[in-house]
């Protein structure tokens, strides 16, 4: 499962920004106010990877996350939340 600081870093490079990765904890802030928290709940309850999380214009975000299948391939789930 992936952990907090990853979902976090990973949202704030889907949200546009490209910090080098010596500057990851700036990343980790600036993701604050993004899809990261959204991001990491879907994670959580899904038990699945992240593979996006992208903000809408009218504050949700689209978390599209890949959930293991029993040794077929994995089903790919999009949901919309709240930020």
């Amino acid at each position: 499962m992936s952990s907090p600081v990853i979902i976090a870093a990973l949202a704030a490079g889907l949200a546009g920004f490209s910090p080098p990765v010596i500057n990851m904890p700036s990343a980790v802030v600036r993701a604050a106010g993004d899809c990261s928290a959204a991001a990491a709940q879907v994670v959580a309850e899904t038990g699945g990877e992240l593979l996006s999380a992208q903000p809408t214009s009218d504050g949700q975000c689209v978390i599209t996350v890949l959930i293991p299948g029993n040794g077929g391939r994995p089903k790919k789930v999009t949901v919309k939340v709240p930020m």
